[in-house]
Parts: structure tokens; C-alpha cells; sequence
């Protein structure tokens, strides 16, 4: 019975590594980051071969069965906090403000922020709408900052891959 309880142990912490590295690989995909989307995907296909034969090689017994299912869900997690933790790559503020659009730029720009005013105009009237490209770590610093100015401002948040030229704090892009 140990040596059941030990397999469907181990199955699981593989599953977990397989499918973290894989939900990593996904997202490092999906920012174009080639080179350690590869790299993540070679480890992740040997985890998954060693995960695979464990469960294959031995009648099938509940304890692996759940440790090959549970590990499946627990690594799509903890692949997502640690993506999240790392907070590679930009996002796009759009912020809509019917009054304080030119303090928010203003405070932005103070901060070391890029931002772009647009003049528009919405079912109430004249608003400015913000663009702010910013790196993912200061989503929450600048959100502060436009919430500081104008706690009724209307924000969305994007994802984006910088294509061309622009100023990101701390670092053109060329």
C-alpha cells in the first residue's frame, strides 16, 4: 500500500512540474519569446515522459490516477502564479476621464511614464482618453497613480508586444 501512496506521490510532483513548465511555455509563446519558450519546452516534454511511463508501467491504481489528475490542475496554477510573479512583457493602459485627463498625463509624465492624451468624445460629452504602455511590474504603481488624480477615471488594461520604437521607463525600445 506505501508503494502506491509513493507512486501516486510522485506522479503528482511530476505532473505538477510538466504542467507548470507547460502553462510557462504557453505564455512565453504567446510574448514571442522563442529561445526560452524552447528551452521550457524540451524540460517539459521530459518531465511529461517520465510522468507518463510512472503511470503506464503499473496497473492502474487510483493513487496515480488522482496524482496524475490532481497534479494536472495544481501545475496549471502554480504555472500561472509564477508567470505572474514574473510579470514579463507590457500592458497597455487605456484610461477615460471626463475631467482629469491632463492631470493624469501630467502625473504619469512626472512618474517617467509615456503617455498620449486623445481628445474624444462620449455619451456625456468631451473626454480625454490616455494611452500608457508600461511593463507589467508597474501595472499597480501606475493604476495608483491614475486613481490618485481621478478616482472615477474608466481604465482597461491590454496586453502588448512592442513592435517598434517607443519610451518605456527606464529603457527605450529601438
Amino acid at each position: 500500500m506505501q508503494e502506491l501512496i509513493f507512486a501516486g506521490l510522485l506522479i503528482f510532483i511530476l505532473r505538477v512540474m510538466d504542467m507548470s513548465l507547460d502553462t510557462l511555455r504557453l505564455l512565453f509563446v504567446m510574448r514571442g519569446r522563442k529561445f526560452i519558450a524552447s528551452a521550457i519546452g524540451a524540460t517539459q516534454a521530459a518531465v511529461f515522459i517520465i510522468a507518463v511511463a510512472g503511470v503506464l508501467t503499473r496497473p492502474l491504481n487510483i493513487f496515480t490516477i488522482a496524482g496524475y489528475a490532481l497534479g494536472f490542475g495544481v501545475g496549471i496554477f502554480l504555472g500561472m502564479a509564477v508567470e505572474e510573479r514574473l510579470a514579463i512583457g507590457y500592458m497597455m493602459f487605456s484610461v477615460y476621464s471626463s475631467a482629469h485627463g491632463r492631470a493624469i498625463s501630467d502625473a504619469l509624465r512626472v512618474a517617467g511614464h509615456a503617455s498620449t492624451e486623445f481628445v474624444g468624445h462620449g455619451r456625456e460629452g468631451e473626454i480625454t482618453v490616455i494611452h500608457c504602455a508600461v511593463k507589467r511590474k508597474e501595472v499597480d504603481a501606475v493604476r495608483a497613480i491614475i486613481l490618485r488624480v481621478d478616482p472615477d477615471a474608466f481604465i482597461t488594461l491590454d496586453e502588448v508586444r512592442p513592435l517598434q520604437r517607443g519610451y518605456f521607463r527606464g529603457a527605450r525600445t529601438a
